[in-house]
């Protein structure tokens, strides 16, 4: 049991899509679990990312759509906390929010999912390959250019959906949120860092607060796992630096491998023609010091004449 006194009540902002459902019907039962006498409820929310879906997110405003409405609902104070993505979480967050946590990781890698073909490898010049995101479309465009890339919208159940309609040869998605809701068996292939390095945060939950509610900080702080934070902490310092709150094509994988964290990342051209990679290695309690480093060497290479071409 935690030491902290909790409100009476949690009321949990979440989107409504069928992921977004079981991520904050997670943290509901870990905080009903911890706090038997708190009544935690969900307040459902369909967000602007949710219904902008014929065009790319980077048209659009990015990954941002996704929060704003629950931001909303915690200032107004029909919510006290959001359950988020870390991957859809802003790089620069305004001041009257607090990420209260990050809880324990799934796997941040990305999934290969088709019906037709075992692996990327498998696929023959000119199959359409279906990703929303700049940074897995770059990636593939740089290692398999003879493929094509198309855009890719929806919730998981959409996407899975146009993949069965015949729209795409194979679709490209996070493996954390197949097996989330089981559906691991759709999964033909996870793809190695190396072939498809994840976004920052990817397969890690983030809880939002707002900054004055020390009550739930305290609280929520049990829910956090060292590891993950300090991975993703990382992650985003790295991307922070390079692209602020902007949708790039770019990567940022941070590891703890014998209690050290390493940490990968690249940003590209979104064909793929110019990628700049780096890593850096350090203790976990460095971990906005390796992120900003990673930067920086990235930045030494050329990646302020790839941000530069993209602005």
């Amino acid at each position: 049991m935690s030491a902290c006194s909790p409100p009476e009540r949690i009321v949990i902002a979440t989107r409504e899509s069928r992921l977004a459902l079981w991520q904050a019907e997670h943290i509901k039962a870990r905080l009903e679990a911890l706090h038997p006498d708190c009544r935690v409820s969900l307040l459902g929310m369909t967000t602007r990312g949710d219904r902008i879906l014929d065009r790319p997110l980077a048209e659009v405003g990015g990954k941002g759509l996704f929060v704003k409405e629950l931001e909303t609902a915690l200032l107004d104070g029909r919510a006290d906390i959001a359950v988020h993505s870390m991957k859809d979480v802003p790089m620069l967050m305004d001041s009257e929010f607090a990420l209260a946590c990050v809880t324990a990781r799934e796997t941040p890698l990305d999934a290969f999912v088709s019906g037709r073909y075992a692996s990327l490898d498998e696929m023959p010049p000119g199959a359409v390959v279906g990703t929303s995101s700049l940074r897995r479309a770059s990636q593939i465009h740089a290692r398999y250019p003879f493929l094509a890339v198309a855009n890719l919208r929806g919730n998981l159940d959409t996407r899975l959906r146009k993949l069965a309609e015949g729209q795409f040869d194979a679709i490209i998605l996070a493996a954390a949120g197949l097996r989330r809701l089981g559906l691991e068996e759709r999964i033909r292939a996870i793809l190695p860092a190396e072939t498809s390095l994840p976004a920052a945060g990817q397969g890690a939950l983030g809880i939002e607060c707002l900054a004055a509610r020390t009550d739930l900080l305290a609280c929520l702080q049990t829910l956090d796992d060292a590891d993950t934070a300090a991975c993703v902490s990382a992650e985003r310092t790295f991307a922070c630096a390079l692209a602020g709150s902007c949708d790039l094509p770019l990567g940022a994988y941070g590891e703890i491998r014998g209690g050290m964290l390493w940490l990968r990342g690249f940003v590209a051209r979104p064909d793929g023609s110019r990628i700049v990679r780096g890593e850096r290695e350090g203790a976990p309690g460095e971990a906005q010091t390796i992120g900003q480093e990673l930067a920086d060497s990235l930045l030494a290479q050329g990646a302020g004449e790839i941000l530069a071409d993209l602005g």
